[in-house]
């Protein structure tokens, strides 16, 4: 039994049609084999990716179901509105835990992006859904599975509410302040 903390082999966004709308390959320098222990095939091409792709949308596209064994590789995955969003593993990985890490990794995104979580709403907000698997999985290594947590770390921060803007009034008055009080403290000697 090979032991290794490399759970995940690749995270993919599909849309309806099976055309990829984000995909990361793990691929630990490490560990060459921990990802799929010689199981099932390195996906190392564009071209081996897209057809693996193509192949596992066809089978996944009706909604239903949540994990399948597919040309090797655990796949645990989830329909949104028009993507399905999907974690590969290796078939000897825990199951449990791919799925707590994906719906964990769905909430905290839906909560980033107000509940929009479909194709466009993803495609403008890359950089918040790319955040929030790197703070989940970190190169096939999961690292968190609560969303909130999750969630908190990506937000992006609030501007201040009591920020001040300075324009040229401002300043001007904040001038009459000073010569008015440096006039007031000559005349008090």
């Amino acid at each position: 039994m090979n032991l290794s903390l490399y759970s995940i082999s690749a995270f993919l966004i599909l849309d309806a049609e099976g055309h990829r709308v984000l995909a990361k390959y793990y691929r630990p320098k490490s560990h060459p084999n921990a990802l799929n222990g010689g199981e099932s095939k390195e996906l190392l091409t564009l071209k081996e990716q897209k057809a693996f792709e193509k192949g596992l949308w066809s089978k996944t596209k009706k909604a239903g179901g949540d994990i399948i064994l597919y040309d090797g590789y655990l796949a645990v995955y989830k329909h949104s509105l028009d993507i399905i969003i999907y974690f590969l593993a290796s078939p000897g990985e825990n199951e449990l835990m791919l799925s707590t890490a994906l719906n964990s990794l769905i909430d905290a995104q839906s909560l980033l992006l107000r509940n929009q979580l479909e194709k466009r709403g993803v495609l403008e907000n890359l950089d918040v859904v790319l955040l929030c698997l790197d703070e989940t999985v970190d190169d096939g290594i999961i690292l968190d599975t609560d969303a909130a947590a999750i969630a908190s770390r990506v937000s992006r921060s609030r501007p201040d509410t009591t920020d001040i803007t300075i324009n040229e009034q401002t300043i001007l008055n904040a001038y009459q302040t000073v010569k008015d009080r440096v006039a007031q403290r000559i005349r008090e000697l």
